[in-house]
C-alpha cells in the first residue's frame, strides 16, 4: 500500500489499478496528466483524475464505466466522463485524446507547467501500488516544461505566451491555482495576464459563474476579491464596480465605494464567524459592545430560524449572499452627487442598484434565485438602519417581510455587515447598537411572532369584490393590505370585524356609496 502522505484510499488505487489494466486490454495507449500528477507530487487529495489517451474517447468511456460499475457522462467537445462511489466515496475520471503526436506535444498544449506533467499510466500505478513510493513515480513522469521545478518552488508559469489567448478563462484559473496551492504568479505571467485581461468577456457566462463562485465560496473572499483585482480582472469581470474606485463618501465612511463593498464581503463572514462563536467568546466580542445582549439574543434566534427551515449559516456565507454583499451598493456608481453645500449624496441609490444588479447577476449565469435575493439586498439594505433611527413600528416590521420574506433575514443580517464595513478600523458607536438592536427586533418579530405581524387573511379578494360590489383593480389590493396591517396591530380578529372594518374604509373613499 502507498504511503499515507499520498493521501489515496485502498478503494482508490483497486479503481485506478482497474482503469489501467482497462486501457492496456483496449490496446490504447493512457497516461495520467494534468492535476492529478500535479496533486500527487504535492501530496494533496485527489479526487479527479485526468487521461489522455488514444482511440474512440466516448466508446472507451462508456466501456470503463461499465467495468468498473460507473456512470458516463459525455463532455465538451470530445472529452469523456466516468464517474465511480463507493458509499462516502467519489472518484472521477476525464479522458481526454492527446493532443498532437506525442504525450509531449500534449503537455505543451495545456495552460500552465505544474498543469503540464504526465505519467505513463500503467508504470504510474505500479509506482503507487507495488512500489509505494512517490519518489518512484515522480521518477517516471514526463515534464518537458520543467513542471516539477515550479512545483518545488510554488511558483505558477505559462505554457506559452498564448495560454490566455487560447482560453481566456485561464485568466481566472491562474488566480484560483495561485491562491489555492499558494504559489507565486512569476513576472511573465503576470505580464500576460494584464495584456490579455480584455479577453474575459468573451468567455461563456456558465464557466466564468463557476470560477467566480469558486472564489466566493471560500474564506477570505474578500481576500481573493483583491487579488483577483490586483491583476486587473476584477473590474473587467464586473466592470460596474470600477466608478466607484476612489469615490468619496461622506464623513461616516472610511472608505471610498469600492473599498467599501470589498470590505462589506470581509465583514459579512466576521459576522457570520461570531454568531457561530460560543456564547461567551460572543460576549466578549466587539460587535458585542454596548452589553445589551443583542448579538447572543440574534445568535439564538438565527438558530431557531434554522430548525424552522427559513435560514441557514451556510447560505449566509454563501457565494451568492457574498456577491450581493459585494453590490451591495452598486447604485452609488451611478447616483453621486455633491449639493450646494459640500455635503456628498446617493439619493435612491438602492432603486439605482437594482437594474446594475439584474444585470450583472444575468451576464454571469447566476440562477433566477440567487439573482432575486441578491437584487433584495441590493434595494432594501438600508431599511433596517433607517428603522434604527426611530422607534420600530409593528407597522414598519410587517412591510419589511411583506416586502422580503425569508430573505428579510439575510438582507437584515447584510445590513449589519454594511455597518461594520462603513466604519473601518475606526470603533463602533451608538449608531451600531441602535442598528444591531433593530435587527434583533426584527428577527423576533419574524422568527418568533411570524403569524402575528403576517397573520393569514381573513377575506379573499374574490369575496370582497362579490360581496361589496366591486371591480378588480389597485382598490382591492389596497383594502386587503389596509385589512392586514389591521391584523397585525390587533384590530381585527374575526371575519364578522373585518366586513364591518372594510364598509368603513369604503365609505371613506367612497361617501355617496350605499350600504
Amino acid at each position: 500500500m502507498i504511503k499515507q502522505e499520498a493521501t489515496l484510499s485502498s478503494w482508490v488505487l483497486h479503481v485506478l489499478e482497474q482503469s489501467s489494466r482497462f486501457f492496456d486490454e483496449q490496446g490504447q495507449s493512457a497516461y495520467l496528466v494534468g492535476g492529478s500528477i500535479r496533486n500527487l507530487l504535492l501530496r494533496q487529495p485527489c479526487v479527479d483524475w485526468d487521461i489522455a489517451t488514444t482511440g474512440d474517447i466516448r466508446q472507451l468511456a462508456r466501456l470503463l464505466a461499465d467495468r468498473l460499475g460507473g456512470f458516463y457522462a459525455p463532455m465538451h467537445e470530445r472529452a469523456s466522463r466516468v464517474i465511480v462511489k463507493q458509499e462516502l466515496q467519489e472518484l472521477v475520471l476525464d479522458l481526454s485524446p492527446l493532443q498532437g503526436s506525442s504525450i509531449e506535444e500534449d503537455l505543451c498544449t495545456r495552460d500552465f507547467t505544474i498543469n503540464a506533467i504526465a505519467a505513463p499510466f500503467g508504470a504510474a500505478m505500479t509506482a503507487l501500488t507495488i512500489e509505494s513510493s512517490l519518489d518512484a513515480f515522480s521518477a517516471l513522469t514526463i515534464d518537458p516544461l520543467h513542471g516539477r521545478e515550479d512545483l518545488a518552488q510554488r511558483t505558477l508559469r505559462v505554457t506559452t505566451d498564448a495560454t490566455f489567448q487560447k482560453d481566456p478563462l485561464r485568466l481566472l484559473r491562474a488566480v484560483r491555482f495561485a491562491l489555492h496551492y499558494q504559489l507565486k504568479i512569476e513576472p511573465e505571467t503576470t505580464r500576460l495576464i494584464k495584456r490579455d485581461a480584455y479577453l474575459l468577456p468573451r468567455v461563456a457566462s456558465e464557466r466564468l459563474h463557476e470560477e467566480l463562485y469558486s472564489l466566493l465560496r471560500s474564506d477570505g473572499a474578500s481576500a481573493r476579491l483583491r487579488f483577483l483585482d490586483s491583476y486587473g480582472l476584477l473590474t473587467i469581470l464586473i466592470p460596474e464596480l470600477e466608478p466607484g474606485r476612489g469615490m468619496q463618501q461622506p464623513s461616516l465612511h472610511h472608505w471610498d465605494v469600492f473599498e467599501h463593498s470589498l470590505e462589506a464581503v470581509a465583514t459579512l463572514e466576521r459576522l457570520a464567524r461570531t454568531l457561530q462563536q460560543r456564547p461567551e467568546e460572543i460576549a466578549q466580542s466587539d460587535l458585542e459592545a454596548g452589553g445589551q445582549g443583542d448579538m447572543l439574543a440574534i445568535q439564538q434566534l438565527l438558530r431557531e430560524a434554522e430548525q424552522q427551515k427559513i435560514f441557514s449559516f451556510a447560505r449566509l456565507t454563501s457565494p451568492e449572499m457574498k456577491l450581493a454583499a459585494l453590490l451591495h451598493d452598486i447604485g452609488k456608481t451611478t447616483t453621486h452627487a455633491v449639493d450646494e453645500e459640500g455635503n456628498i449624496t446617493f439619493y435612491h441609490h438602492p432603486q439605482a442598484g437594482i437594474p446594475l444588479a439584474k444585470e450583472i447577476t444575468r451576464r454571469l449565469s447566476v440562477s433566477t434565485h440567487d439573482s432575486r435575493a441578491i437584487q433584495q439586498v441590493v434595494a432594501h439594505h438600508m431599511r433596517p438602519g433607517q428603522l434604527s433611527h426611530d422607534s420600530v413600528t409593528p407597522r414598519a416590521i410587517r412591510r419589511f417581510f411583506v416586502d422580503l420574506g425569508p430573505n428579510g433575514i439575510y438582507v437584515a443580517l447584510v445590513s449589519l455587515a454594511d455597518h461594520l464595513s462603513m466604519r473601518g478600523p475606526e470603533p463602533l458607536t451608538i449608531h451600531w447598537q441602535r442598528h444591531r438592536g433593530t435587527v434583533r427586533t426584527l428577527l423576533t418579530r419574524y422568527i418568533r411572532e411570524r403569524q402575528q405581524i403576517l397573520p393569514p387573511r381573513l377575506i379573499q379578494s374574490e369575496e370582497l369584490i362579490r360581496r361589496f360590489k366591486l371591480s378588480p383593480g389597485p382598490l382591492i389590493g389596497q383594502i386587503l393590505e389596509a385589512i392586514a396591517e389591521a391584523q397585525a396591530e390587533g384590530v381585527l380578529h374575526s371575519k364578522e370585524e373585518v366586513l364591518w372594518f372594510v364598509e368603513e374604509k369604503l365609505q371613506q373613499i367612497q361617501p355617496d356609496r350605499e350600504k
